[in-house]
């Protein structure tokens, strides 16, 4: 079996971190030397999974979502990674990758909080390619049978810090300094 792809959104606008005094694009904020979505890309190819990158500026979470399912559509499944992850370790999407093979859906947590990237099997395609608007793939986790979804608790912070405001920026840095 092939390898599910990674998809990184980058389509979002940024609100909330121009609205807490950023100045231009989150993904592009300094973080560590590098951008927020270079430190997220370096965690996916240092993953050595398939990847898609999706930041054509669509409307919503859905539509980038979907976008980037038919732009990958032979895929043998998807982990949707939000590019403003930028400390998600790639043991962690390889976790959630194989997690896959025996699941239609993984959805990682760290100290019981949910995190990303989910992953979605192939058998969850048709539903993915509808998705549209501000609304992620939940309601596709929620209406798969509960055998089918596997809770993952992973030791990676990571997989729950996103950057939406300059302070959760500034606690990203706290947090990538010390590591050792």
């Amino acid at each position: 079996m092939t390898s599910p792809v990674v998809l990184v959104l980058a389509s979002g606008r940024g609100e909330r971190f121009i609205a807490s005094g950023g100045t231009g694009s989150k993904l592009e904020a300094r973080l560590g030397g590098k951008t927020v979505l270079e430190c997220t890309l370096d965690a996916v190819r240092g993953s050595g999974l398939p990847w898609h990158l999706e930041d054509a500026g669509h409307e919503g979470m859905g539509d980038s979502i979907a976008a980037g399912v038919r732009a990958t559509a032979g895929a043998s499944g998807w982990l949707v990674l939000p590019g403003d992850l930028p400390l998600v370790r790639p043991e962690s999407l390889l976790a959630v990758a194989a997690a896959l093979a025996t699941h239609t859906v993984a959805v990682p947590h760290h100290r019981g909080q949910r995190g990303h990237p989910v992953g979605f099997a192939a058998s969850c395609r048709d539903a993915l390619l509808l998705l549209a608007g501000a609304q992620g793939a939940a309601a596709i986790v929620r209406a798969q049978p509960p055998e089918a979804v596997i809770h993952l608790e992973l030791d990676d912070p990571g997989i729950v810090t996103d950057i939406d405001t300059v302070q959760d920026l500034a606690a990203a840095e706290r947090l990538l300094r010390s590591v050792p």
